[in-house]
């Protein structure tokens, strides 16, 4: 199957199955006489893995490491429990960053209970005090797969 093909069989765009490519996580397509990109189903499958690892929110690295043991299937898989047991770990502490953030969030909400004008809005007065936390929990920004 073509590039085009293979994204929409997997439900990804064509500029990622690219990106994973040159990231090494997918392995190049053969090439066709006229040089087009030719996949097969072992890439669908693999491409298909490296989303579901995406969709739990695990970095680059992190799926790198899974696919070693996928693609050495009798080695022994401790290494992916200890991996899934670090990631957990890094959700548990995104979770705690996360409330930290609700609850300033709702504080500052706080500050204004009635619709006022703009210029005195206490709202955007706290949010330019100089004292004010710039960013809750460390510095993540705000997407997912930042840990």
């Amino acid at each position: 199957m073509k590039i085009g093909e293979l994204a929409q069989a997997t439900g990804t765009l064509v500029e990622t199955v690219r990106f994973y490519e040159r990231e090494g996580l997918l392995p190049a397509a053969a090439r066709t006489e006229s040089n087009y990109r030719v996949y097969g189903e072992d890439h669908a499958e693999r491409l298909r893995f490296i989303r579901h690892c995406r969709a739990l929110d695990m970095t680059l690295e992190e799926v790198r490491v899974l696919l070693r043991f996928k693609d050495a299937p009798s080695d022994n898989c401790s290494g992916v429990n200890e991996l899934l047991d670090q990631h957990i770990g890094h959700v548990a502490q995104r979770i705690r960053e996360l409330r930290a953030l609700e609850k300033q969030l709702n504080t500052l909400r706080e500050q204004c209970v009635d619709a006022n004008t703009a210029g005195g809005c206490r709202i955007l007065k706290k949010l330019s005090d100089p004292g004010a936390p710039a960013v809750a929990g460390g510095g993540h920004r705000h997407l997912s797969g930042t840990h």
